[in-house]
C-alpha cells in the first residue's frame, strides 16, 4: 500500500508526528510511505529507513508564479502515485487542500475546525479529551487506521555520519554535559538570557563535572554568548554551528536539556532524555515534552497560558521572569538524581 503523510512543519510538530510513522512501518511492512515536508526540514528525515520518498514543500517559493509549474508538477506526481491513505496531521486549510488534490483512496486528518480543513477528509479524528497532547492526537489517528499503538520503537534512530561530524566539533571528554536551549520562535516563550546565565553559574558551582552545551540557530548566538560568559571554561557554544542531524546527536550525548518551549525540546523528549522545560504563554499538556509534561516549570498568572505570540500583561513576560534560576537548578538536580 502507498501512504502520504502531510506534516510540513514546524520542527517540533514533525518530531511529534514521527511515532505514527514508526508504528505504521512496524505493523504494515508493505507500506510505502511518502512525507510532504517543508524544504528547510528535509535534513531531519533524509535517509530515514521508514520513508520511501520526501516531497519538499516550498512554501515561500509558492508565492512566485515562476515556481508554479514546478509546484503543479509535484501535485500531478502526488495524484499519479494513487495513494491508498492520505494522512493530514497539519489540519490547516493549506494542508487539507494538498490532501484533497492528492486524491487518495482514503483521507484522514485532525478534527480542527478553525480553517475548515476537516471538510476535505473522509475521517476527521478529534483530539482525545483525556489525553490532549499533540502526540496522543496523532496516535489517535493511528488507532483510527487500525494501527496498534505502543512505545516500542526508536523515535530518532542514530545516524552514524552525523554522530561522527558532531564528534569532530565536540569531543565530550567524559564530562557530564547538560544542554541549554535559550531560543524560541516567539520572543515571549523565551526565559530571559540572564536567568539562563545565572542557572549556569549555580549549576557550575554545585558540580565541578558539569559542562554546558549551548544550543540554538545562528540567530541565537547573542543569547548563547551571554550565557557562555557566565562560565566560559565550562561552556561550548553550538548556536549556528550544527546541522539538524548533528544537533540531534549532540542532544543524544547530553544527560539533560533545559529549554524553552521549542523544537529542540521535542528532539530531547524523542531521545527520551530528561527535560526541564520552561513554559509561559503555551500549554505543556498539549505541547510539552512528551511523557514529561507534568514536570514543566511555570509561574502561575491569571493570563497564562494566553496562547498568544505577544505579551499584553502589565509586567511583560512575568509568566517566565517569575521562574527563578534557583528553582530551575533544583529541578535539574532532582531530575538527574532519578
Amino acid at each position: 500500500m502507498k501512504v502520504l503523510i502531510l506534516k510540513p512543519s514546524s520542527l517540533g510538530d514533525v518530531v511529534q508526528a514521527l511515532p505514527l510513522l514508526r508504528l505504521l512501518k512496524q505493523h504494515r511492512l508493505d507500506a510505502e510511505v511518502h512525507w510532504w515536508l517543508a524544504a528547510e526540514l528535509l535534513p531531519l528525515l533524509e535517509g530515514d529507513a521508514d520513508l520511501a520518498q520526501l516531497l519538499p514543500f516550498e512554501r515561500k517559493r509558492w508565492r512566485s508564479p515562476a515556481y508554479w509549474p514546478q509546484g503543479l508538477a509535484q501535485i500531478r506526481a502526488m495524484r499519479a502515485a494513487r495513494y491508498d491513505w492520505v494522512i493530514d496531521l497539519q489540519g490547516l486549510a493549506r494542508s487539507a487542500m494538498f490532501a484533497w488534490l492528492a486524491d487518495g483512496a482514503f483521507t484522514v486528518g485532525l478534527e480542527l475546525e478553525r480553517e475548515g480543513a476537516h471538510l476535505a477528509y473522509d475521517l476527521a479524528v478529534p483530539r482525545p479529551k483525556d489525553q490532549p497532547h499533540a502526540v496522543d492526537w496523532y496516535l489517535a489517528v493511528a488507532r483510527a487506521l487500525g494501527i496498534p499503538v505502543h512505545d516500542h520503537f526508536d523515535w530518532l534512530p542514530p545516524r552514524a555520519e552525523a554522530a561522527a561530524l558532531a564528534e569532530t566539533k565536540w569531543p565530550p571528554n567524559g564530562a557530564r554535559w547538560l544542554g541549554i536551549n535559550p531560543g524560541a520562535r516567539w520572543d515571549n516563550k523565551r526565559w530571559p538570557a540572564e536567568h539562563f546565565a545565572e542557572l549556569v553559574r549555580q549549576l557550575a558551582a554545585r558540580d565541578a563535572s558539569f559542562r554546558f552545551a549551548l544550543l540554538g540557530g545562528s540567530g541565537d548566538w547573542q543569547l548563547t554568548e551571554t550565557i557562555r560568559r557566565a562560565a566560559p571554561d565550562r561552556c561550548v557554544n553550538f548556536a549556528g554551528r550544527t546541522t539538524l542531524p548533528e544537533l540531534i546527536e549532540v542532544l543524544r550525548r547530553c544527560e539533560l536539556l533545559v529549554t524553552n518551549d521549542t523544537g529542540p525540546m521535542h528532539l530531547a523528549a524523542a531521545l527520551r532524555k530528561p527535560v526541564v522545560s520552561l513554559f509561559g504563554p503555551t500549554r505543556p499538556d498539549q505541547t510539552g515534552p512528551y511523557g514529561q509534561e507534568a514536570s514543566a516549570l511555570r509561574h502561575p498568572l491569571p493570563c497564562a497560558p494566553c496562547m498568544k505570540s505577544r505579551c499584553h500583561w502589565a509586567e511583560p513576560l512575568a509568566c517566565l521572569r517569575g521562574i527563578s534560576a534557583a528553582s530551575v537548578a533544583e529541578a535539574v538536580v532532582a531530575r538527574l538524581a532519578r
